[in-house]
């Protein structure tokens, strides 16, 4: 049977971060209300009879909805869809919207995989970055979560003000200590639509300069991998056994299905994805994108050097591109910037910090 994923998205938040320039905002209980009703009347309407490997349920901030709200979602996804009885299931929560009733509930609708947007262990930066929880919070609910779900992950932002590599490691420290088995790594992107755009060009906000960043985050990974932890991504580390298999679908061009606004979907090498505002969210305005034999063999080359599947050199040449022959390729074999084995390359994790220029050098 064919298999697939399922992502859907919240875009509810109870307060917009300074950083963030995703599809997500404030909305009243009734504006929840009813973007539900569209989000599983969508659900219901895109039914199909593959197999459900992986449910990611991601925002926005998922834990804003209460018991009955969630239950409604999942209950209609269980109701037309095909799930597997193993299926990983993760749901992002922030720290200040998590509850012992919220964590059984999910625990109840079989959700075995919590992902808690941490950002940060250090007041002073939480504060500035727009977050509503501190340190004591955070920490308190991460224990709670503990208490019902063993596959927990947490997300760190990288290049914060006046938080180093020494900052970070510290932070990570805290949260392996606590059983977090997987720890998601971002660089600070600034967006012009955010708040901490603002904030910079009036001098209000000095984010670590490039140099530090990349330095800081470099630590970092040697701190994790040191501690036991695989780097199976650019920005994504995990106790053996723990990797996202979500993500990880999407990395090797799984299949997926995205409900709710701006959600992506890829099926039978197409990608198509729900508009962004909900006035063409509700009349199920979509648009597609066909994607070219070219495209495809960039795809496959970007997202397997980003990680530890690779690129696999018989696949690509079988599509028209013989990998070897590009120009770059031979040096940064000799060089150890790419490694090969067994027909597959792989992009030394030691280069990650300049991967874009090193991918972007072997695409057709």
């Amino acid at each position: 049977m064919q298999e697939i994923s399922i992502y859907v998205h919240i875009p509810f938040c109870e307060r917009k971060c300074n950083y963030c320039a995703f599809a997500s905002f404030c909305g009243t209980q009734e504006q929840i209300e009813n973007y539900i009703d569209v989000l599983c009347r969508e659900i219901e309407k895109r039914k199909c009879d593959k197999l459900v490997k992986t449910i990611y349920i991601g925002g926005g901030t998922p834990s804003i909805l209460n018991e009955e709200q969630i239950e409604r979602i999942v209950k209609t996804i269980y109701q037309n869809f095909n799930v597997d009885k193993s299926a990983e299931f993760t749901i992002e929560a922030n720290p200040n919207s998590i509850t012992e009733n919220l964590l059984k509930k999910w625990k109840e609708l079989r959700v075995n995989r919590v992902s808690i947007g941490v950002q940060s262990l250090c007041d002073k930066s939480l504060k500035k970055i727009g977050r509503l929880h501190d340190k004591k919070t955070a920490i308190e609910k991460i224990k709670l979560t503990r208490k019902y779900f063993d596959n927990v992950s947490a997300d760190l932002i990288v290049g914060l003000e006046n938080e180093t590599g020494k900052d970070l490691c510290k932070n990570a420290k805290a949260l392996l200590e606590l059983g977090i088995k997987h720890i998601s790594c971002y660089l600070l992107e600034i967006y012009e639509n955010t708040k901490i755009y603002q904030m910079i060009k009036m001098g209000q906000y000095r984010p670590l300069d490039d140099d530090t960043t990349i330095e800081s985050f470099n630590k970092l990974a040697n701190y994790l991998i040191d501690s036991g932890m695989e780097r199976y991504e650019i920005s994504n580390f995990c106790y053996p056994g723990y990797e996202s298999k979500h993500n990880l679908n999407y990395w090797k061009r799984g299949e997926y299905l995205g409900f709710g606004l701006g959600a992506h979907s890829f099926e039978n090498e197409e990608r198509y994805y729900n508009l962004a505002n909900f006035a063409d969210y509700e009349q199920e305005k979509r648009k597609t994108e066909h994607l070219t034999d070219k495209e495809k063999i960039e795809e496959i080359i970007m997202l397997g050097l980003r990680c530890k599947i690779g690129v696999n050199l018989d696949k690509i040449l079988s599509m028209g591109y013989d990998l070897q022959e590009n120009e770059y390729y031979k040096d940064y074999i000799k060089q150890g910037i790419l490694i090969e084995k067994d027909k597959n390359v792989y992009l030394n994790q030691t280069f990650y910090h300049i991967s874009n220029t090193i991918i972007s050098n072997l695409l057709p």
